[in-house]
């Protein structure tokens, strides 16, 4: 396979238009991320995903967003529409063992739903444990406001993912759950001890250290790195996400557009290759922003690239259940609430 670089990019519309086709062609991103403007129809979306693919020569990770709840980029009436994970959350507060069922299955039927367009990653579960009065960006997403909760819920919808085919992404590490603004307008910034992040924020993630994908936080920890959100944080990943949670997998940046980061594109792309991501994420398909990202992301290589490797190495599981049987079980459940 050719080189591919550190990063991995949106598009701009239903189709790839001539010049993102020889961008990609050029540029070689590891993979594609795909959002509610790329979505029409089903047939549609699988060719748009074969598109991005044939543009790069390679079978490289095609990503989404399919959470549930107010997070789910294919919507009805393509796909049904699935829980958040808040309600999810409220079967477990009643049930632990229905709860845990209800995760698995949902993420399972994700798994069915993504590999039919050919998406092979989704980016979930959400491990981030709100506080009162934390920003809505996170709130329903999440499911739970303790760590024991968002822990056994986390593992359960990673373990349904990858049951079907389709690795997951924790996000967003070591922790939006406090953040008291949205990191997509502005800057959040955290100002409670360390140790109360390690009882609190950070247990979920140590939990699912060894998943293959994690996405950062665009969130200041002031009692570790006052100066820095966790992409662009040094201190943080190597200190926290690398050492004390102990997270070896494939780090992606969140979104290199959203404001909670300074600077231009291009200042942002290169932050985020210093602090230590292995991954530059660009959502919006901006060709401009995009070639800013080019410039300042290198080649795959050293652990970055063994963690991508890692990564490729590890589609293809399938554990052969019966859509319809899985369906079934998840409807009945929620026609029981």
């Amino acid at each position: 396979m050719t080189e591919s670089k550190a990063m991995i990019l949106g598009c701009s519309g239903l189709t790839i238009t001539p010049e993102e086709r020889a961008f990609y062609q050029a540029e070689r991103p590891w993979g594609f991320i795909l959002f509610g403007r790329n979505i029409s129809e089903p047939a549609q979306i699988a060719d748009l995903v074969a598109s991005l693919r044939d543009s790069v020569g390679q079978d490289v990770p095609v990503l989404i967003d399919q959470e549930g709840g107010r997070v789910q980029r294919i919507r009805p009436p393509i796909l049904q529409h699935y829980p958040s994970g808040q309600a999810l959350g409220d079967i477990y507060r009643r049930d632990r063992d229905a709860g845990l069922r209800a995760a698995w299955l949902m993420s399972r039927l994700h798994a069915f739903d993504l590999l039919k367009f050919g998406i092979n990653i989704d980016c979930l579960p959400v491990l981030d444990v709100p506080v009162e009065g934390s920003s809505n960006v996170i709130g329903n997403r999440a499911y739970g406001g303790d760590p024991v909760t968002v822990t056994e819920m986390g593992r359960a919808a990673a373990e349904g993912l990858k049951a079907g085919g389709v690795l997951p992404v924790m996000k967003h590490i070591p922790g939006h759950g406090r953040g008291f603004a949205d990191s997509h307008h502005e800057l959040p910034v955290v100002t409670v001890s360390r140790a109360e992040l390690e009882e609190h924020d950070f247990p979920p993630f140590i939990a699912l250290k060894d998943e293959l994908m994690a996405m950062t936080c665009h969130v200041v920890f002031s009692d570790i790195d006052p100066s820095n959100p966790a992409t662009t944080s040094k201190k943080v990943i190597d200190g926290i996400i690398r050492g004390f949670i102990g997270f070896r997998g494939l780090l992606l940046s969140d979104d290199t557009s959203m404001n909670a980061l300074a600077g231009t594109i291009g200042e942002r792309a290169a932050n985020i290759v210093a602090a230590g991501c292995d991954i530059v994420l660009h959502c919006n398909g901006v060709m401009d922003e995009m070639q800013q990202v080019v410039r300042n992301v290198p080649v795959l290589s050293g652990q970055a690239l063994a963690r991508a490797k890692a990564v490729e190495a590890a589609f293809g599981h399938d554990d052969g259940a019966d859509e319809a049987a899985i369906r079934a079980e998840f409807d009945a459940m929620f026609a029981a609430v």
